[in-house]
């Protein structure tokens, strides 16, 4: 019989990964509304300190799988490990993070239990007893709902930023365990370098609570200082559309899309971005979107909370000195 909800917890630079959090918020709400355990797991080597802090974030059960051979992700490995403890656990839910490599890991576990997946979804609920799974399809122009028939466990990845996250208690108490890892033929690949993106002056794109992007309209690269000088006086991060990164403006790694960097950020502000659906795509999840555009015609102006029509050489001067002003 199924068995409560498990989350895939996950770590960055020795400690729980933001993403970790949101998932015991979700997975224990649900948990709650079944009236069954929350069961997070971890991967890695020398983490068994953060078992105490999945426990604080509202886990029933930690299952710790710590070995040297999965201080990095490494696919089969994963996929090897977690498979078995999925069969032996037999959870109602299984939830994970939409994050570069723990996609990757759901899709191929989904294929291996035979079951459903609904990737990056930004909304979970249960109607009698059975998840549905929300999600933007068609580049954030629709919402779609999903729910798994029949098969079990019912898995979907998480959007990150897009739920709440779990407030630590440290009076909540659970119970750890040790998961035995053999590996013996089956990992393909190793390892070989590790390339750490390039630093950067302000917060990176992708975990920002604050995003300003620029676009083709802004006509040339002589006038990206206008973004930059935005971006400076909020605190926030760089972003760009496809066609200022094909064009040579900024780097690809500023890019927001589809084919780019998916933001989730609570203030995202456009700034000559007509809004094509590859872009929205990479964009949808903000909480509060701001274009400034000449164009009062533009698709950025059907997704944004906020809009001001006028030219962005005017707009954007005056608001950021507004900000400093306000910010003394």
């Amino acid at each position: 019989m199924p068995n409560g909800v498990m989350i895939v917890a996950e770590t960055a630079e020795g400690s729980l990964a933001p993403i970790s959090a949101e998932l015991s918020g979700v997975g224990r709400a649900l948990a709650d509304e079944l009236g069954q355990t929350l069961t997070a797991v971890l991967f890695g080597s020398g983490i068994g300190g953060l078992g105490e802090e999945l426990a604080a974030l509202g886990a029933d059960r930690v299952l710790l799988a710590d070995d040297d051979a999965l201080s990095e992700y490494q696919g089969d490995a994963y996929l090897a490990v977690l498979e078995r403890i999925v069969r032996e656990q037999a959870p109602e839910i299984l939830l994970l993070g939409q994050t570069p490599n723990l996609r990757e890991l759901a899709a191929r576990l989904a294929f291996r239990l035979e079951t459903g997946l609904t990737t990056d979804c930004t909304s979970l609920r249960l109607e009698d007893g059975v998840l549905v799974m929300t999600k933007p399809v068609f580049g954030g122009s629709a919402i779609a709902e999903y729910v798994v028939d029949d098969a079990r466990p019912q898995m979907a990845t998480i959007r990150p930023r897009a739920f709440e996250p779990a407030t630590p208690q440290a009076s909540r108490q659970a119970e750890v365990q040790p998961v035995a890892v053999s590996l013996d033929g089956v990992v393909r690949t190793r390892v070989l370098e590790t390339v750490k993106e390039a630093a950067t002056s302000g917060p990176r794109l992708k975990d920002a609570k604050t995003v300003v992007s620029g676009g083709r309209g802004l006509g040339g690269p002589e006038n990206w200082k206008y973004v930059e000088e935005l971006a400076e006086t909020l605190g926030a991060a760089v972003g760009a559309t496809r066609a200022v990164t094909d064009a040579g403006w900024v780097p690809a790694s500023h890019q927001v899309g589809l084919t780019g960097v998916t933001v989730t950020p609570d203030l995202y502000v456009t700034v000559g971005v007509s809004g094509a659906v590859q872009h929205i795509a990479g964009c949808s999840g903000a909480r509060n979107i701001v274009a400034i555009n000449k164009d009062p015609d533009a698709n950025i102006f059907k997704h944004a909370r906020f809009g001001v029509v006028g030219d962005y050489k005017q707009v954007v001067p005056a608001l950021t000195e507004a900000i400093k002003a306000l910010r003394g």
